[in-house]
């Protein structure tokens, strides 16, 4: 099967469908387009209404989105240890962590959007402190329950792992670490694998 994946080199939506499609050997089967969602002459609402990436779209013209359909989807073509658990314990793990992840990574992208994209006269730093204070008390929880993580690949730890990519990608100096060493010494490793290491995300 050919797939289409809709993508920006940047954002760290893709970067998990990207992740994804390495661990399970799917790679080599997807034609990569480039596409800044940004651009006033996009096409992009073609393949997503939302105007958003990711946005993939099979060989027979179904569109897919977004990244945690896309990643299920992907998780379904392939004969390997599955990235969605089946078993009931270990999908719910898996489900709640990438649903905190992807949460972190809203936040993360308004506050960025708010900080950069928005005129100047017109931010509002509130807001951005707010963005700022949902990373801050997830990063918390993640480090609390920093035994859910282990050394698993899952959609769940993917997850974790592109957000906590993204943290360091554009809040560098604001970092996440200090006070989070379990969570650190996790994504240290987790941040080895060749998946991850392909992916870092470049300007």
């Amino acid at each position: 099967m050919t797939l289409k994946l809709r993508y920006s080199p940047t954002s760290p939506y893709v970067r998990k469908v990207s992740v994804v499609l390495l661990e399970t050997g799917q790679g080599a089967s997807v034609e990569r387009i480039g596409t800044n969602p940004w651009d006033p002459q996009t096409n992009l609402a073609e393949n997503n209404p939302l105007g958003r990436v990711p946005a993939l779209v099979t060989e027979s013209g179904e569109q897919i989105f977004d990244s945690p359909v896309i990643c299920e989807f992907l998780d379904g073509l392939h004969s390997g240890t599955k990235l969605f658990p089946d078993e009931s314990g270990e999908r719910m793990t898996a489900l709640r962590l990438q649903a905190l992840a992807d949460g972190i990574l809203d936040a993360a992208v308004s506050a960025v959007i708010e900080r950069v994209r928005r005129p100047e006269p017109y931010r509002w730093d509130g807001w951005v402190d707010r963005q700022m204070k949902a990373i801050n008390q997830s990063i918390d929880w993640l480090e609390a329950h920093a035994q859910w993580l282990s050394q698993r690949v899952d959609i769940g730890t993917i997850s974790v792992g592109c957000a906590l990519g993204y943290l360091d990608f554009r809040f560098s100096s604001e970092p996440w670490r200090e006070g989070h060493e379990k969570l650190s010494a996790w994504y240290e490793e987790f941040s080895k694998r060749p998946s991850m290491r392909e992916t870092v995300p470049q300007d």
